[in-house]
């Protein structure tokens, strides 16, 4: 039994990154489903699909993204706001990542946001991942 699906979607994506796997299989969520769409809309996955599994089960099939040369888009993934300690920050503080490379993902009252946008809507949250 998997209690956080949010880190063990992220470790599946990094572990198929670091592997070279095109495809990366991950249970579903609402809350994975919308970090898996930030991941697309950014430019570090090519695509996604959510797949009826067995028993009522969903799964994500995540394609991942390579460069011309091979070389993995996702260079790193970390998950930062755990269930045994939440961290949250104000709108201020999640402005930029990596000096603009890298993506903060947040969870808002206005729903699961990359950093730019929530700066941009002047909302903080829990801090979900870090990705780059």
């Amino acid at each position: 039994m998997i209690n956080d699906l949010v880190s063990d979607s992220l470790t599946r994506i990094r572990n198929a990154s670091m592997r070279k796997l095109e495809v990366a299989n991950l249970l579903h969520s609402k809350m994975v489903e919308a970090i898996v769409r930030i991941l697309q809309e950014k430019g570090y996955i090519d695509s996604y699909n959510v797949v009826d599994g067995t028993n009522n089960k969903k799964t994500i099939n995540v394609v991942l993204k390579y460069t011309d040369k091979g070389d993995r888009v996702i260079n790193e993934v970390t998950r930062v706001s755990k269930p045994g300690r939440r961290v949250y920050k104000p709108s201020n503080e999640i402005k930029t990542f990596k000096n603009g490379y890298g993506t903060i993902i947040v969870s808002t009252s206005k729903g699961v946001l990359p950093n730019d946008e929530a700066f941009k809507l002047g909302v903080g949250g829990e801090v979900l991942c870090t990705i780059w």
